[in-house]
């Protein structure tokens, strides 16, 4: 009886008006997406089949010349025998190592904070959640001028060393990849430290309680009972660091050196000046997107193959 209720014609208009009202709701939120993100790496993909301009911007004759040039080799007048171009993805390899570092030290250092904060007392919460937003009250670029200013060789933190006697010659800090993991660390904590720490304030200590009357171990219930339960928060930290710190430039830029160049910086270079080549920026762009999206949309699957299961 409630099955024949339930798919009545009125039920039906009912809910077919309550979608359409939904759709409503949701369509501001559609333009935005549409003209601020959707346009914009749809204007990317075309530009990526064009050729360059020599004297800047591009000629709209379409070509796989910017792709070909990421992934091949053919010499300096381009009549040599293609060869795999292993510049391009050695950089991408070290920004994948960066950030893939940079993710990894957020996650042992922002779980335990995060932890920290969500089993501080009530009133204490908002003072640490502003202390960890804080930083972002100053722009990016500030900010990593200010590390480079800490690390350089004649900076606080070697002058300090040097004070204590505890170094007899300066540190080379500057210039390095420890320069430029530290400056995707400090740029991409909170990005860590948020979604794990909205995670386990929403986390049911009775299931630790429960754990310990069953004598099982501080260790144990961390990793058996805790994490497993807060596993949404630290994935979407790890992302909310990764993705940003394989397309940052600024660290590299500013901490890194020219060898420590990573694919924001590459895809920064193309998009400078009259000499750029906009072209093959729009195609570095175009692969990254697509190796991030297939990675999301792993993700995604297993995720959705698990959920299955679980039911």
């Amino acid at each position: 009886m409630a099955g024949l209720l339930s798919s009545s014609p009125a039920n039906k208009a009912e809910a077919s008006i309550v979608e359409g009202r939904v759709g409503l709701l949701l369509l501001p939120s559609w333009v935005v997406i549409g003209i601020l993100l959707v346009v914009p790496v749809l204007i990317m993909f075309v530009y990526s089949f064009l050729t360059q301009d020599f004297r800047g911007g591009v000629i709209w004759t379409f070509t796989l010349e910017a792709y070909d040039q990421f992934f091949l080799d053919r010499g300096l007048f381009g009549d040599e025998p293609p060869q795999i171009e292993w510049t391009y993805l050695l950089i991408f390899w070290r920004s994948f190592i960066q950030a893939l570092f940079a993710m990894i030290f957020c996650l042992l250092i922002g779980f335990p904070t995060a932890y920290f904060m969500a089993t501080s007392p009530p009133q204490s919460r908002s003072m640490l959640l502003f202390l960890v937003t804080i930083p972002y009250w100053v722009n990016l670029l500030i900010r990593t001028v200010s590390m480079k200013f800490l690390i350089r060789d004649t900076g606080p933190i070697n002058e300090w060393l040097l004070a204590m006697g505890m170094i007899d010659e300066p540190i080379r800090m500057i210039n390095t990849a420890f320069a430029v993991q530290l400056g995707l660390f400090y740029s991409y904590l909170p990005f860590m430290v948020l979604p794990i720490y909205a995670s386990i304030e929403r986390y049911n200590f009775v299931l630790s309680e429960a754990a310990a009357d069953l004598y099982t171990g501080r260790w144990s219930t961390l990793f058996r009972v805790v994490i497993p339960s807060v596993k949404p928060g630290i994935i979407a930290g790890c992302i909310l660091v990764f993705i940003p710190s394989l397309g940052a430039f600024l660290a590299p830029d500013l901490l890194g050196g020219a060898k420590n160049f990573m694919i924001g910086s590459l895809v920064e270079e193309q998009f400078k000046g009259q000499a750029g080549d906009w072209p093959f920026g729009a195609a570095v762009s175009m692969i990254l997107l697509t190796i991030i999206m297939g990675i999301l949309l792993v993700y995604a699957r297993n995720q959705t193959q698990s959920t299955s299961r679980g039911h």
